[in-house]
């Protein structure tokens, strides 16, 4: 799992790694069916992306499908809106990292330590969520 600390550092690697996936193919070449993509909250409190392209619908990584046919060639071949796509993103589809390289979509809340990271991860879509 390749994580980035910008939206547009993990398309590049996703868009790098789905053509490397994809010999005899080049960019102008690809055909992209889906979008997928993952966000991750780290202990830190450091937002991290994760993104996915794939050529087959029915193809599934370790991210969630955003967007698909039109939509997501045109995230692929560059033609998309950061902003927008970060509005798209759901917010209780993040992942929290509670323990070294474990992620869940809450951080367990039976500890004090819980409730104090629940408290610094709330992810209430305010424009400061949506610029990391």
């Amino acid at each position: 799992m390749s994580l980035f600390s910008t939206l547009e550092e993990a398309i590049d690697a996703a868009r790098e790694e789905f053509l490397a996936n994809q010999p005899g193919t080049d960019q102008e070449e690809a055909d992209v069916s889906q979008f997928a993509l993952q966000k991750y909250v780290m202990q830190d409190g450091d937002v991290m992306w994760q993104a996915e392209f794939f050529a087959d619908e029915d193809e599934q990584g370790e991210c969630l499908t955003i967007l698909t046919d039109e939509a997501a060639q045109a995230v692929f071949d560059g033609d998309y809106d950061e902003v927008e796509l970060r509005q798209a993103w759901q917010a209780e589809n993040t992942l929290h990292e509670w323990d070294d390289g474990e992620f869940q979509l809450e951080p367990p809340r039976e500890l004090e330590e819980g409730e104090a990271a629940a408290a610094e991860w709330e992810d209430d879509n305010s424009p400061s969520d949506n610029l990391n």
